[in-house]
């Protein structure tokens, strides 16, 4: 059994809805942290929960360079990071290793922008991680989690937990994980999703963060994106994980 467990909902932000279940999840106990988009459509009503005493300190920024409008203006104008229209087209291959110094200029630029955003609205953010884990993408993932160390918080590592991660894979992934410890510093031990959790893939020590993106099923019950239609991640976590303690990324050992 890990020692401690993150329990984190991403997307914070993205509808109403999204929010609402955040929430529940929250005060059902189920969750212990969540991060929240910073230009998306329900970020603001999402700053507003965030002060809730269940929610504070306990939301971190889920950075975005995907899906929606930047909130800078450089990446704009860089075609692999943004299309003609205005909107977030990221064409970096996953493997890539380098960007050019303007796009790792424009990348910056937005990661503080969206953080700043946060601030304006109230909202320190707790840890920083990526929506669909652009920060995996090595180079952003430096940019990333020197701008973690700056600001003082964790970053979380990329999954490293998981029947479907390969060898070539695995070792691209652990390399990448040393890189962001040595830029940003402490943070969890672990990181995966309820998949891997219903996998039996809990670790025997350290620090895990399971990555969920909860559903409501009714009641005080909860599904997750990863799970199949209907499945309970309230009940998975109780068996797996039921006498861990439930933190969030503040309370990370050593962390800043």
């Amino acid at each position: 059994m890990p020692s401690q467990v993150i329990v984190n909902a991403d997307d914070f932000g993205l509808s109403a809805h999204t929010n609402a279940v955040i929430l529940h999840a929250f005060q059902a106990g189920l969750i212990s942290s969540a991060t929240v988009m910073a230009n998306m459509p329900a970020f603001a009503a999402a700053c507003v929960l965030a002060h809730q005493p269940t929610l504070k300190g306990r939301i971190g920024l889920h950075f975005n360079l995907t899906y929606g409008r930047p909130l800078s203006q450089a990446i704009l104008a860089e075609p692999r990071l943004c299309a003609p229209h205005g909107e977030f087209d990221l064409r970096i291959k996953r493997r890539t290793l380098r960007l050019t110094r303007r796009e790792r200029a424009a990348v910056e630029q937005e990661l503080r922008a969206q953080w700043q955003r946060c601030l304006d609205h109230g909202v320190l953010p707790s840890h920083l991680d990526s929506h669909q884990h652009v920060h995996n993408i090595w180079p952003i993932g430096e940019v990333v989690a020197r701008f973690a160390r700056e600001q003082g918080v964790p970053v979380r590592l990329a999954r490293n937990l998981g029947h479907n991660i390969g060898p070539l894979k695995r070792a691209f992934k652990t390399l990448l994980n040393l890189r962001l410890r040595q830029l940003s510093g402490a943070t969890a031990d672990y990181v995966c999703t309820p998949a891997d959790l219903k996998d039996g893939l809990a670790p025997a020590t350290g620090v895990l963060e399971v990555v969920a993106h909860p559903s409501a099923l009714g009641g005080r019950d909860f599904g997750d994106a990863y799970l199949e239609s209907g499945e309970s991640l309230q009940a998975l976590i109780d068996q797996r994980l039921r006498e861990v303690q439930r933190i969030s990324y503040a309370a990370v050992p050593d962390a800043a």
